[in-house]
């Protein structure tokens, strides 16, 4: 059994009414929408890592070079680290990049 009216006159009201509420209903979405992509542009950017390990190229990707985090001269195969393991690093041999100097900035001398 149908809950719609049998007769031409109500169904043509009732097609009309169904068509303003879905216009006023994607007026809506469309506002949640546009609210919800300024909440994400308004939201800060993550904080860059401090300190960074480059990796070398091929199957064990040992580290390669040590970057603080603010240094213009990293790659795309940097990983943050911890203070703690940039020390470590440079204790073992891994060369300090020559712009940023994290081994002058955490007082590793060389």
């Amino acid at each position: 059994m149908s809950v719609l009216p049998p007769d031409l006159p109500r169904l043509q009201t009732l097609v009309i009414y169904l068509r303003g509420e879905l216009g006023r209903a994607e007026r809506a979405l469309a506002a949640a929408e546009e609210r919800e992509a300024a909440t994400v542009r308004q939201q800060p950017a993550p904080e860059p890592a401090a300190w960074l390990v480059e990796r070398g190229i091929g199957a064990g990707r040992l580290p390669a070079r040590l970057h603080t985090g603010d240094c213009w001269d990293t790659g795309q195969r940097c990983a943050p680290a911890a203070p703690e393991q940039i020390r470590q690093l440079l204790a073992q041999g891994v060369p300090a990049c020559i712009h940023c100097r994290p081994d002058t900035a955490l007082g590793v001398l060389e």
